[in-house]
Order: structure tokens, then sequence, then C-alpha cells
């Protein structure tokens, strides 16, 4: 073992352990160390005066440490945060993570997770805090940003491709551990549902990360059913530590992410972030003295903070993490290859798009956001890339020199309107930014007030819309966005989220058909408040249903604007000859499905092929369709490929809150498969499960 006579831990002898010497080293470390040595573990290593003030300055500048141990010779956590890339240094800013759920492209958010191992760890730090799985249970959420979509299949399968990439190279965190999705309440409210809700709709992505081996996983700020996440045992040992088998540690919210370290070590957290406030070593020392915790609770969280420092105790080449990787050129082709895929095409009448260079000789561009840097929120996730591409710069270098291209902000649309008349056509930039949803910072962003444009956008749009009939509107934001005002004047609509530091060129590429849009939509888009559940921010408790999204919608059998996984392309796809390999299963089968899809023409096109499942007869209340897998594929002009999908027994299953366990139902399921979630998209066929 390496450890010397004066029980000084030799850290650098300890690399590239197997999961068996992980172990057993993790159990002598734990071994030779004492009670005082064992809680300095339990907690972030910075002061609110020295680190809490510089935070103030710019949170996050290097990273942010906890259990450092110089005697022992154990190394800290030492924290960088996310999701849209490192937040410290001049890091790639990749578009928001509801962008890249609308790319569903798993093998390019591994891509995204190993670049931001390498960038976080070339900058010292060994902790990323930045895998946020929360599901979007409304748009109104000021930190929808931050998360993939509204469907617990979209972000487990995200999720765990983000952790992959960065778990090459540094630990992982998934976030925000449970129910968070209210950002101006997050400190007090109260998250109410039953237990099958909370099971089957604000876990699973949870879960999967967990069977996939994150390091870490961050307890929420706000209660679930009556408790703090941070203090809540059922959440943190009953279902996290003992049902799942998590391996790895616990850590709070920042600041305020528990109330009492008593509280919150005997219901499962290990590490308090990012002072030593709620669980001081000495007090912590003096609970366990006191018989108020047991000292086995002490011994397992260190174990396991232990376990994944040795785990991610790899060897670290200087010459390949190396600040030269921060934002190089090859970083930055991924971020504009996730803004190519993530920008969604809403609606294309005419096909006034793709805009054809050989036919147009002038363009007007219009809007604030259209030549401002326009990223995201300005909150805890905040990247500083050392540079960002605006929609104005893109356009201008995809039309070329041969066009035109003449700009407003918007705010004199009459000195300018003989341009906009007779130009070939205008491209409006409208949206959100950081002052109007993100993180509640100091009364900037927070939840949004309204899922429309504000009444100036909307009228702008609408009286340029009037002067010029080959309107293109694109949108910034991230969540849904309500356009019934003026959807039907304009013909051409895409949505861009806050795209990266590459996002300008993206959308000029696409404008122009150099790229064909793939994107498609993570949320579903309402046409009002009325079709999704109930929201506030202002309320001490909320109640969380079963339905939410486009499950909600379709329950209540209603029509959204544009439904959820939707999105148009510049070619036309066609589905055909769906089949099944049987027709019956037992709990124990699995059934494969098979789909051909042709691309028709006339451009080379990514499909996102999609998996639902129906429950017919069912004896409990159960969605009209539920999202089970999807499959992103290439597909050249003229080409067909062939789709597969696995589906499993215990894939069908729901939680009895009678029984406390996971049932399958025999009764017959209904396979749906298409380009979205809308009916009329969709191929169906049937079969049958005896238990």
């Amino acid at each position: 073992m390496s450890i010397d006579n004066d029980n000084e831990i030799k850290w650098e002898e300890l690399k590239n352990l197997s999961a068996r010497e992980i172990e057993k080293e993790s159990r002598k470390i734990l071994s030779i160390m004492t009670l005082e040595e064992k809680v300095n573990q339990m907690s972030g290593d910075a002061t609110i005066f020295r680190e809490g003030l510089s935070m103030l300055k710019r949170y996050n500048a290097k990273p942010i440490t906890a259990g450092t141990d110089r005697k022992l010779g154990i190394p800290g956590i030492k924290f960088t945060d996310g999701p849209r890339g490192v937040v410290m240094g001049n890091s790639t800013c990749f578009p928001v993570s509801m962008a890249r759920g609308a790319t569903w492209d798993i093998d390019l958010e591994q891509k995204v997770g190993d670049i931001i191992g390498i960038e976080a760890k070339a900058q010292g730090a060994n902790f990323f805090g930045g895998v946020c799985i929360n599901l979007l249970r409304h748009p109104l959420w000021g930190r929808a940003q931050e998360t993939y979509g509204e469907d617990p299949i979209i972000l487990g399968k995200m999720g765990v491709a983000l952790l992959k990439g960065v778990q090459k190279h540094i630990m992982a965190c998934a976030k925000h551990y449970a129910a968070n999705s209210i950002e101006n309440a997050r400190f007090k409210i109260d998250v109410r549902m039953d237990e099958r809700t909370l099971r089957e709709v604000y876990l699973p992505h949870f879960k999967r990360c967990v069977k996939e081996g994150v390091a870490s996983i961050m307890s929420a700020y706000n209660k679930v059913n009556g408790e703090y996440c941070g203090h809540n045992s059922h959440l943190l040992r009953e279902i996290l530590k003992n049902d799942w088998k998590f391996e790895g540690f616990v850590i709070t919210d920042f600041i305020w992410g528990i109330r009492n370290g008593k509280k919150a070590v005997n219901a499962g957290v290990d590490i308090e972030m990012p002072f030593r406030w709620k669980m001081k070593p000495n007090k912590l020392i003096n609970l366990v003295k006191n018989k108020e915790i047991p000292v086995e609770y002490i011994d397992d969280a260190v174990f396991r903070i232990l376990r994944q420092k040795l785990r991610f105790n790899y060897d670290e080449d200087p010459n390949f993490y190396n600040k030269n990787k921060i934002a190089c050129e090859e970083h930055a082709k991924i971020a504009l290859e996730v803004a190519r895929k993530s920008i969604v095409l809403l609606k294309n009448e005419n096909k006034l798009l793709p805009l054809n260079r050989n036919k147009i000789k002038k363009i007007a561009v219009i809007g604030k956001f259209a030549d401002r840097p326009n990223i995201g929120d300005h909150g805890s996730s905040r990247v500083y890339p050392p540079y960002v591409i605006t929609p104005l710069q893109g356009i201008i270098k995809a039309a070329g020199n041969s066009i035109e291209v003449i700009y407003s902000n918007g705010k004199n649309i009459n000195g300018i309107k003989e341009n906009i008349k007779d130009a070939d056509a205008v491209i409006i930039i409208a949206g959100y930014s950081y002052k109007d949803e993100g993180e509640n910072i100091f009364l900037i962003g927070g939840d949004r007030k309204s899922l429309e444009l504000r009444p100036y956008d909307q009228e702008l749009i609408i009286k340029i819309s009037e002067i010029n009939k080959n309107c293109i509107v694109a949108l910034e934001g991230g969540s849904a966005i309500i356009i019934e005002s003026w959807k039907e004047k304009i013909p051409a609509i895409l949505m861009m989220w806050y795209p990266g530091m590459e996002g300008g060129t993206a959308l000029g590429e696409i404008i122009f058909g150099d790229i064909n849009p793939s994107g498609k939509l993570p949320i579903v888009f309402p046409k009002s408040l009325e079709q999704l559940p109930f929201f506030s921010n202002k309320v001490d408790t909320i109640e969380y249903g079963y339905f939410h999204g486009y499950k909600l919608i379709e329950k209540n059998n209603d029509i959204p604007a544009f439904p959820f996984g939707f999105g148009l392309s510049y070619t036309t796809y066609s589905y055909n000859n769906l089949r099944l390999d049987k027709t019956q299963i037992d709990a124990n089968g699995e059934i494969t499905i098979k789909v051909d899809i042709t691309n028709k023409g006339p451009m080379d096109g990514e499909e996102i092929v999609q998996l639902y499942i129906g429950y017919k007869n069912s004896k409990i209340n159960r969605p009209v369709k539920d999202l089970k897998d999807f499959q992103r594929i290439k597909l050249d002009n003229g080409e067909t490929k062939t789709v597969e999908f696995k589906l499993k027994a215990s894939d069908l299953a729901y939680y009895d809150i009678n029984t406390s366990s996971w049932k399958i139902e025999e009764i017959q399921y209904i396979v749906y498969v298409g380009p979205s979630s809308r009916s009329q998209d969709l191929l169906t066929a049937k079969f049958n499960l005896s238990v």
C-alpha cells in the first residue's frame, strides 16, 4: 500500500487502478484516518469572506475545492461548473443544453463532454458539475436552457452521453436531484407528487446516469414532499444509495443546499459545497460523539469520496492537457457542428428557405439580437468564450460579396422602410436574453414572465411582414415561445435557442442552404398557457402531476403549435415497412422493431427517427403514448436505411404505489414510429404481452 510510516498517502502511486484495487485502497486509506481527517473530506475548502467575495466578482474563475488534505496527501475535489462549457477561463462555448437536446445526437453530445473534460482538466479541475438533467415541466422555468428537454428518455440518453465524454478525463456530477424546475422559488418551494410520478417522470434519467457510473449527484435546493432535497433520506438513502446502488458521492447545491448539517448527513449528503457552514468539521465531530450522527454514515461518505478520487486519479499528460486546447480550432468546429444540428426549422411556407444566392441581390437583417452576442444565462452556467459569431456576422459571411446586406436594430423601421420593401428577403432575429430568463441572481434572469415575445417585438414582426412578404424569423431563447399572434404572417420560422460561440455561422449556412436543418424539438411548443400545467413561482407548495408537455396535451386531445419531436428539413423523408419480429412476448422478453427510411431528395440530410409506445386498455392512467427510444441517421439523396430498435418488456413497466414495485401490464401495446410525436406522422404496429 502507498502509505508511509507517517501515514502520508503517496497519491501519485495510486493511479490507473482496477475497480478491485480502488475498493481495497479506499478501505485502507479510510482505516488510517482520524475522525477529524474524515470529516475534513466532507465540506468545501472555501471561506465565505475570501473565496466567497472573489466568486461575486467572477464565479468559478478557478476550481472550487473541497476535501483537500495536504498532511495526508489526499487531493481535493476541484469543481468547475457548466453545462454549456467550462465556466473558467475563455473556454469553448457550446449551444445550451436545450439546443443540444434538439440535436438528438448522442455521439455528438459525447464529443461535447470529451472537450469539456479536456478543457476543464487543462485548467486545473477534476470535477465537472454540469450534467444538468432536470426535467422541463413548464417552459416558463428560467433555467430551462440548462437541461435537454421535457422527456426522461432524452434527458437520460443525453445526460449519459455527456458524462461518458467528461469522465474520460475527470469526474462528472448529475444535477439537480430532484424535481428542480421553478427558479425564483427554488430555495423554499415544496414540490408535492405521488411516488409513481416521482419514480416514472422525475427520476428515471438520474437512474440512467447512476447505472452508467456517474461519479456524483448534486442535491437540489427545493423540497420534495415536505423535506428539503438535501435532508431527504427517501431520495438520497432509500432510492439513490439503496435501491439504485449508487457508488458515487452526493454534494449539495451551493450555499443554501442544506439548512442543517445533522439532517443532511443522516439523509445521505456526503459533501457540503462550497463552504464549511452547516457541515463544519467540528460540528460533525460533536454530532458523532453525541451519537446524533452514526459514525458509519461518516465512514460511508468518506469511503465514497475516496473511491471516486481514486477512480479518476488518471495520468495527466501536460502535453495533452494544456491551455492550447482551450477553445482551439478543433473544439470550435464541434461547437459549430452542434449549432448546425440544433437549429429547428419550424415553418417553411412555399419553400422560402433556403435562399438562393444566384437569385438574390439584397437582404435586410432586423433586430437588436442580430448584432449582439446572445449565448445564454449570466448565472452559474455562464461561459466566457474568446469570440462569438453573431447572427448578423454569420449571415453576412454566408451571403458572400454579391449580396447587399443591410441591418437595422428595429427601432426605426420607417427610416429604412424602402430598403425593407425592395429587399429579396428580410431576416428578423428576435427572442430573449439573460435578462429575461436564467438563474435568478440579484433580480436578473429568473423565470420568464411570459412565453410570448415582448409586445414591441410582436408588433415589429407584424409590421415588417406587411412591408415585405418574404420574412424569415429566427428565434433565440431557452425553451418554448408562443408565436400565435404572428405565426400565420411569417412564411419561414427557425428556432436557434442560445446557439453558442459559432451560432451565427450555423444560422447563415442554414439560411443559404449550405447546411440542411435537422434539429427537432425536445419540448412541445404550445399555442397557449392553457395547454400547460399550472405554474407559479410565488407559492410555497405546488403539486406536480403525472402529465406535462406533449403527454398532457395528448391526454386532453388538444393540438399544440408544434409537437414534441417536430422539425422540418429541406429534403423529404418517407417511412415504410414498419415490422416487428414477434407479436407476443412475456415479462422477460424483448421485441425487435424495424422501419425503412428513405430520403426522397433534393438534399442529403439527417433524420431523427422516434419510437413511441401506447397502451391499449390499460387499467392505470397512462399517456396516449410515450417516447421509448430514438436514433439519428444520415441519409444521402435517394438513400434508404433500415433503423432497428430493441424494446424490452421491462421498458413497459409502471411503478405500483400499492406494492412499491415495478409491474408490467398484460395488455396490448401499440408501436409508433415516425419523425415526430404527431399522430399523422406515425406508422403503427401492435404486440401483446403475457405476464
